[in-house]
């Protein structure tokens, strides 16, 4: 949009309200419309600093309500100037909101120097940035506000490192509040979540145990501790864990590797957890357990059970279990991954009736508490 086309959207009662506007709502909606056209072109050069020029002369307005308007239209837009950024983000906490929140415009460099200046309402809200940097983050912790240090925590787009995991700890190891929003967190570092489990709610606990893995001792010793399954299931616990080979090295070392177990992470489609299971009770690597379980063959499964030391009477379970998966196609999402698992355990129950009863009950009840439209489907 060249500088005349800009000019020539703008009516002369759009700029008369603008500048003369009998009241502040006037003056806003002449300002969102001004906006929303600025927004809309791809400004450079002589049509950068026209709509540069016009913005000055919103931001110079007394009213909040006229600037808060400039804010809000162009939160989102690359074509807001730096400078005009910087001094909304500089503004009253209703202005600059929308700024410090969502402003492509304001780098790291930006919101650290803004963090240093900004409390309450304006520094959550940088915390809440959909992407937010390592750097930024630091700073919000060495702020020291608890609330804005919080929302970042619970920010899957907050970069934290592991200097911000620490000085968070540090700071605020005695704040439950904090501590249980980095539970929101999609992924978190295993010392980070064995750090955790001291300082959140039973309840906090239990989501973190259900979301993310543990390191492999500390689901061990919880398990023992609690010693039901409710507290934390040890087989989706192997599905969660990172080093499998780890988690089971630690199983076994504290007797928890058990047929049974093992059995049951089969029927859950933990199918890389069992590989290594195997491959630590038979005393082979990884790579030759796997080439003997998935051998297309009648024999390569068979060696490798006999080795492991299992029970005989439950080798044709995981022989029907082997097969079921190899006939299906392990999706990707959640919902697909719950659907294959209870189809597998369906499928293998069904074909082999001599399951352990306790084993046969624990499938069973992990089938009744997936989504009815899921056992439905299968």
């Amino acid at each position: 949009m060249a500088v005349v086309a800009l000019r020539n959207r703008l009516t002369d009662t759009d700029i008369r309200r603008l500048v003369k506007g009998g009241d502040d709502d006037e003056r806003a909606n002449a300002a969102r419309k001004i906006c929303r056209l600025i927004d809309a072109a791809p400004l450079q050069g002589e049509e950068s600093q026209a709509a540069s020029g016009i913005l000055q002369l919103i931001i110079q307005d007394s009213a909040e309500l006229v600037r808060r308007a400039l804010a809000v239209t162009l939160r989102q837009s690359k074509n807001l100037p730096h400078d005009i950024a910087m001094r909304l983000a500089a503004d009253v906490e209703e202005v600059a909101t929308p700024i410090l929140l969502s402003s492509p415009v304001l780098d790291a460099d930006d919101l650290t120097r803004l963090v240093e200046t900004s409390d309450g309402g304006k520094l959550c809200a940088i915390a809440a940035r959909e992407h937010l940097p390592a750097i930024v983050v630091e700073a919000i912790i060495d702020k020291g506000e608890e609330k804005s240090v919080g929302i970042a925590a619970s920010n899957d787009g907050a970069e934290f490192s592991q200097d911000a995991y620490e000085k968070a700890f540090a700071s605020f190891c005695e704040n439950q509040g904090v501590m249980e929003a980095f539970v929101a967190r999609s992924t978190l570092p295993l010392a980070v979540t064995e750090k955790l489990i001291a300082h959140i709610s039973d309840a906090a606990m239990q989501r973190l145990v259900a979301k993310h893995a543990l390191p492999p001792q500390l689901a061990v010793e919880l398990a023992e501790d609690a010693r039901e399954r409710a507290t934390v299931d040890l087989v989706e616990q192997a599905g969660l864990a990172h080093d499998p080979q780890h988690f089971v090295q630690q199983l076994r070392m504290n007797g928890r590797l058990t047929p049974s177990l093992v059995l049951r992470a089969m029927l859950c489609g933990h199918v890389a957890f069992v590989e290594h299971s195997f491959a630590e009770l038979a005393g082979v690597t990884h790579a030759r357990a796997w080439l003997l379980v998935h051998d297309a063959g009648p024999l390569g499964l068979r060696a490798i059970y006999d080795r492991t030391g299992m029970p005989p009477r439950l080798y044709p379970a995981f022989r029907a279990s082997i097969d079921i998966f190899h006939s299906m196609e392990m999706p990707h999402d959640p919902q697909g991954r719950e659907h294959f698992q209870a189809t597998l355990a369906e499928r293998a129950i069904t074909r082999f009736q001599g399951i352990p009863e306790e084993d046969l009950d624990y499938v069973l009840d992990r089938l009744h508490a997936a989504p009815a439209e899921l056992r439905e489907a299968s």
